[in-house]
């Protein structure tokens, strides 16, 4: 996505990371290569989850949240960028990562639901202005479980996506740190800090459902050692995110049966509107380059 940021960094084969005569310069005979339809799956979300933080830009609580929402939008597009240039590769003639990006309509894409809500919140998703409670409730979420992820992918038998996922682990510590410390603040602040908190996370914590049901895709893709098996996550997820929840005073919702459909490619109607936005200028230039 050359249009919109600036180089993230490159991820060197592990065939060209070492010199010649090493072992890396031989192929590893039980390597293999992650199918396009999973990496466009774990790319999706941080490149929604990063779209939604840059809207924080220029309207954050403090100026030093204004930057460090800046950076994590970053990272998350990062991760997403490498994603889709891997898949571009192994796709092979024509695609790209601006293809992927800006020239997907809504059913095209497969972030999970929950990255694609507004900063308002899914309890006011008419409000122009967003709830920094919700935004931090959503980012301790996502980034509790992408350690969880990229810890697993570290290790995948797909040697380029164990590259990304080990610098994309890095990245999501200090993104789950970073939101923890405000999640605690909300939670053990105020009582009006403390009502946004926890009125966030009952609104959100549904859509985590979706994260650890896995489907066809997911389970080939784990059978082959390239994917993680979602299922498995979910107990250190949530081991994870419990005693920060505790700290924060804030009380874990109840069990819920909702299942968002966004990695089905069925999304709410929030994505057709950030999607719009973000692809209004590569399709209005199609051949631009700049």
């Amino acid at each position: 996505m050359a249009r919109t940021t600036p180089s993230s960094g490159s991820i060197p084969s592990p065939a060209f990371a070492s010199g010649p005569g090493s072992a890396a310069s031989a192929p590893d005979p039980d390597s293999a290569s992650a199918p396009v339809e999973y990496l466009l799956r774990l790319a999706d979300s941080p490149l929604v989850l990063s779209h939604r933080l840059s809207e924080w830009c220029g309207h954050g609580p403090v100026l030093e949240e204004d930057l460090a929402l800046a950076n994590i939008a970053l990272d998350l597009l990062g991760q997403a960028r490498l994603l889709y240039q891997h898949a571009a590769t192994l796709e092979g003639e024509g695609a790209s990562e601006d293809r992927y990006a800006y020239f997907r309509g809504v059913s095209g894409y497969r972030n999970f639901t929950m990255l694609e809500l507004p900063n308002s919140g899914v309890a006011s998703a008419g409000a122009t202005d967003g709830d920094y409670a919700f935004t931090i409730v959503r980012n301790a979420l996502y980034s509790a479980w992408a350690i969880e992820l990229w810890q697993r992918l570290s290790d995948s038998t797909d040697p380029q996506l164990a590259a990304i996922a080990a610098k994309s682990l890095k990245e999501a510590r200090y993104h789950f740190e970073h939101a923890a410390d405000w999640l605690v603040r909300f939670g053990d602040g105020t009582e009006e800090s403390h009502r946004r908190a926890q009125r966030a996370l009952d609104a959100l914590l549904p859509y985590s459902n979706e994260w650890f049901v896995a489907d066809a895709v997911d389970r080939d893709a784990a059978a082959t050692g390239v994917g993680a098996d979602c299922e498995a996550m979910r107990e250190a997820w949530l081991a994870r995110l419990q005693p920060v929840v505790d700290e924060a005073t804030l009380r874990w919702p109840a069990e819920s049966a909702f299942l968002s459909t966004g990695k089905q490619g069925l999304h709410s109607e929030h994505l057709d509107y950030l999607l719009t936005e973000m692809q209004s200028v590569a399709r209005a230039h199609p051949e631009a380059s700049w």
